[in-house]
């Protein structure tokens, strides 16, 4: 028996990775990653750095990227609390440029999202807090860190007066937005 289901989403190279979770007495015991199992979906399996985030309800965070050469691939999942998560497609050529996905990522479903290079990614918190964790293929470079602005790519996010940073409130819309990436 595998330790995760991984499925396709609606965006090219984006998928959800479904562990098996172990409750018990004590509490619950989720694999995260499992290095044989990426790489049989062709995913990559060499993340270089992991962050984590706490945030509070009605918070937005993104939609983020970075730009060539230090894009990466990310996984993200919320082991507290409870997000819309979403990612959009940046790439030229890809059959979902443009498009978005969302879905919710929480402790209670322990579901994983697989981020290809070229998507941005944000969050909106549903819960009274979140732990959001990152583990990205590329080490952070603040010179290629860049954003979408978060209400320009018609994504349904559940708040129109979200809490979000200056720094997120200020990035480019969508429509003026010149991507540097193709497929």
């Amino acid at each position: 028996m595998e330790s995760m289901v991984i499925e396709t989403t609606a965006i090219l190279g984006c998928f959800i990775i479904k562990p098996n979770i172990h409750d018990d007495q004590r509490g619950r015991f989720v694999k995260t990653f499992h290095q044989k199992t990426f790489q049989d979906h062709g995913l990559e399996a060499n993340f270089h750095e992991e962050y984590y985030t706490i945030s509070i309800s009605r918070v937005i965070r993104g939609l983020h990227f970075q730009k060539p050469p230090h894009e990466h691939n990310k996984l993200v999942y919320c082991p507290f609390g409870n997000i819309f998560d979403v990612v959009l497609d940046l790439r030229i050529g890809s059959p979902t440029y443009r498009r978005y996905y969302s879905c919710e990522l929480s402790a209670d479903n322990a579901h994983i999202l697989y981020v290809p290079k070229g998507l941005a990614h944000g969050f909106y918190v549903k819960s009274e807090k979140a732990v959001v964790v990152y583990n990205v293929s590329t080490i952070y470079s603040p010179d290629h860190d860049d954003g979408i602005l978060w209400n320009s790519a018609k994504i349904p996010w559940p708040d129109n007066n979200p809490i979000l940073s200056d720094r997120d409130r200020g990035f480019m819309a969508l429509a003026n937005f010149v991507t540097p990436f193709r497929i």
